[in-house]
């Protein structure tokens, strides 16, 4: 039985609620892994693109093979890629997406370092008038981390609008921050936000019906704006945050019901993320490193 039709077997025989997704009691581990194979082989509509080796952290530059290993790697399972940067090799991502059909989400990394903002920016825009950007994110969660003021953000995405008419651009940050920034919501063509029970501390039963929550507030925030989930996922190591624990088990049963979830109720997500890597344990403790689909090995977990 090939995978596509395992996976239509195992639903097919699963009890599935709008709110709590998949009723994994009955499953064994087995079963669960078959189920999560068999989901990611039925493809998503985009995933995180991580750049970095063991050894290898952002500021290093990423030679193009490198690059291209890896999308080849995940190419058969996603439409879309999202890439967070532009300069130090990150601009090889699109360029390598596309070669293989892929569409692209291509991200502007903006931080403190005005001059750094310029670089990614111009390279930004030279993408996309290369062809290589379907849409385009200026700045990741600046508002969260306050990198920046609002008018330094409003003023970046004025300038890739006004230099990029014909393509959809927009900002990614936590799903609430869309409420709470009407000005930044309203610059924006589309509304990309991060979706993250587990950071909420979130347990993995009610974590489906948490995540559809935030969507809901995003989408309501958009007034009618078409809205993606630019990030969401779940760790398969680490230690626990209050009620969410990371672990092979609750992230293969995350996973499966985001892509349930996202399927049946067409809604456009990008997975965080396809590579586990090791630089993220610095800025968010251990379960950083272990976020991917595949290990840092490139070989697909479970």
């Amino acid at each position: 039985m090939s995978y596509r039709g395992e996976h239509d077997f195992l639903m097919e025989n699963a009890r599935y609620t709008e709110f709590g997704g998949v009723d994994f009691e009955s499953y064994s581990i087995e079963e669960l892994k078959k189920l999560w194979r068999a989901t990611l082989e039925k493809g998503m509509h985009g995933l995180c693109f991580s750049m970095y080796e063991d050894g290898q952290k952002p500021g290093d530059i990423i030679t193009e093979a490198q690059v291209e290993r890896r999308i080849k790697i995940i190419e058969p399972y996603t439409q879309w890629v999202r890439s967070f940067s532009c300069i130090e090799g990150n601009e090889f991502v699109p360029r390598v997406a596309h070669k293989y059909g892929l569409k692209t989400m291509v991200g502007a990394w903006l931080g403190f370092d005005l001059n750094k903002n310029e670089d990614e920016i111009e390279a930004l825009i030279a993408l996309a008038k290369e062809g290589c950007v379907d849409i385009a994110v200026v700045g990741n969660e600046v508002m969260y981390r306050n990198d920046l003021t609002e008018e330094q953000l409003l003023d970046y995405i004025e300038v890739v609008k006004d230099a990029l008419p014909d393509i959809p651009v927009g900002y990614v940050d936590a799903y609430y921050e869309f409420s709470h920034r009407p000005r930044i919501t309203d610059a924006c063509d589309i509304i990309l936000a991060n979706c993250y029970p587990y950071w909420e501390g979130c347990d993995i039963d009610n974590s489906l019906n948490h995540m559809q929550q935030m969507f809901g507030q995003a989408m309501q925030a958009g007034k009618g704006k078409r809205v993606i989930i630019t990030e969401t996922g779940w760790p398969s190591q680490g230690t626990n945050l209050k009620g969410a624990f990371p672990s092979e088990v609750n992230a293969m049963k995350y996973f499966i019901n985001a892509m349930q979830w996202a399927t049946r109720d067409n809604v456009d997500m990008f997975y965080f993320s396809s590579f586990d890597e090791a630089w993220k344990v610095g800025p968010e403790g251990d379960v950083g490193a272990y976020w991917g689909l595949w290990d840092k090995h490139e070989r697909l977990k479970f």
